[in-house]
């Protein structure tokens, strides 16, 4: 009977670690190919009046509205994440993202609606936004609540496996249909990969109603241990460890987004490189990130998930110069190198990322608080960094500032990103040997769980 629910169990692990890498690359699929098109397509298409400058940076706005909305997306998901469970919220995160990214295929240009149509993306995006901001806590914890306390940090990686997957699907997508649209990339060819949104979503709706809720969540309903309103508690319990994971996150997912969404705009505008050029290089770099993720997140199992992260930061710290400073030679084999590694020093942190932020929160509020924390960092990282980058280059005229020409000034940002970092992840607490599954609340609610039976432990 035990080998029999043994196997149960890792045949559970292997269907929800399945699951959520395969939710994860749909929804990211959804996110990225609206990152790539904005600049390669939306400021031609919804600003063609503007000035280049001024059209990047107003496309670039809008591309900011999905990073505004995924703290909104992580504390709605967040609360019936950890209310009603991980499985059906993520259900409900895919088929929003899926949508919303079906439907921004179907919205008509300036030079048919005008205005209208950069409104229309206005709020599609800011759905996708919500969605993407529920998705990762309870992808992460589908697959890290199934895993032994060992193993964590491999286990955990794998929904991080989904941002290069979808990565390369996105840019693949439009990779294809820049080859097969030609010239009508610009009119119909860029609207085909939005399209097949909606045949990956059925696939995600698939393979997630076939995966069981995950047991820790399970014995919390069963020890009626589940919180009236989880993300006003975690915020109330747990606001330092939500701020530090948010802080954590800024030398990792800012330049992420300068190096795979800033890049086409770099890349074509300042370095005059073909569009396919751009894209093949990207492509390459997250295939390297295939392998490079879950390594990472292995290695964090045995160092510590602190020290490998610690590392990955200082790493990152100096390859802002290392990677502007190939990509200025304007020789294809170098800049086709610097962009081939960019996401080395970013994998290194995003490895080990989702067990550090989860194991920071206990299990009753872990999925709202790790929601918060992971996406507040949008807000402060990942949206601003193409429109900060954008600006320090080569800022419009009408700002009279920043516009410094030389990206000497976007690699002393991400440095600035980096020691921001350290100095945050220096003060989060490693609890990558420590049993998840019991609650570890500094102060526990004892008047409110007396009469209630303690969670069996793992």
């Amino acid at each position: 009977m035990a080998v029999t629910a043994a196997a149960e169990e890792r045949r559970q692990l292997r269907r929800a670690v399945v699951a959520s890498t395969v939710g994860t690359s749909i929804e990211w699929y959804d996110f990225f190919l609206y990152s790539t098109a904005t600049t390669l397509v939306f400021a031609k298409l919804f600003f063609p009046k503007s000035d280049p400058a001024v059209a990047t940076l107003n496309v670039f706005l809008i591309y900011a509205v999905g990073f505004i909305a995924r703290p909104i997306g992580a504390a709605i998901f967040g609360h019936y994440g950890d209310r009603i469970g991980r499985k059906a919220t993520l259900i409900a995160t895919l088929l929003l993202m899926g949508i919303a990214t079906f439907l921004i295929g179907f919205v008509p240009s300036y030079a048919s609606i005008g205005i209208w149509g950069a409104l229309l993306l206005v709020v599609l995006r800011f759905v996708q936004g919500v969605g993407v901001g529920g998705e990762w806590g309870g992808s992460v914890l589908l697959s890290m609540e199934w895993g032994h306390k060992g193993r964590r940090g491999l286990i955990a990686s794998w929904p991080q496996f989904g941002v290069p997957v979808g990565l390369f699907l996105a840019n693949g997508a439009l990779l294809i249909m820049s080859n097969i649209a030609g010239k009508g990339f610009l009119t119909w060819g860029w609207r085909v990969p939005f399209y097949f949104s909606i045949v990956l979503v059925a696939v995600g709706l698939y393979v997630r109603l076939r995966v069981f809720e995950t047991p820790l969540f399970q014995r919390l309903l069963d020890a009626k241990r589940i919180e009236p309103a989880p993300v006003l508690e975690v915020i109330r319990r747990n606001w330092k460890e939500i701020l530090q994971s948010a802080f954590l996150r800024l030398s990792e997912q800012a330049p992420f987004y300068i190096f795979t969404a800033y890049v086409f705009t770099y890349g074509t505008t300042v370095l005059k490189q073909p569009r396919n050029f751009v894209l093949y290089a990207v492509l390459a770099a997250s295939v390297l990130s295939f392998f490079s993720i879950p390594l990472f997140g292995y290695v964090s199992d045995r160092i510590g998930r602190k020290r490998m992260y610690m590392a990955g930061v200082a790493v990152m710290g100096v390859w802002g110069f290392i990677y502007f400073g190939l990509l200025d030679t304007k020789v294809a084999a170098l800049m086709f190198i610097a962009i081939l590694l960019s996401l080395i020093p970013h994998d290194m942190q995003y490895g080990p990322q989702a067990a550090l932020i989860a194991e920071s929160f206990t299990g009753r509020l872990r999925y709202s608080g790790a929601s918060l924390g992971y996406q507040l960092a949008s807000v402060i990282a990942g949206g601003p960094a193409p429109l900060i980058a954008t600006t320090l280059y080569a800022g419009p005229k009408f700002l009279r500032i920043g516009a410094y020409k030389t990206s000497l000034a976007i690699a002393l940002y991400i440095l600035v990103c980096a020691v921001i970092s350290f100095i945050a992840v220096s003060m989060v607490k490693d609890r990558s040997k420590q049993d998840i599954s019991a609650e570890y609340d500094e102060q526990p609610a004892v008047a409110r769980v007396a009469v209630a039976p303690q969670p069996t432990q793992a």
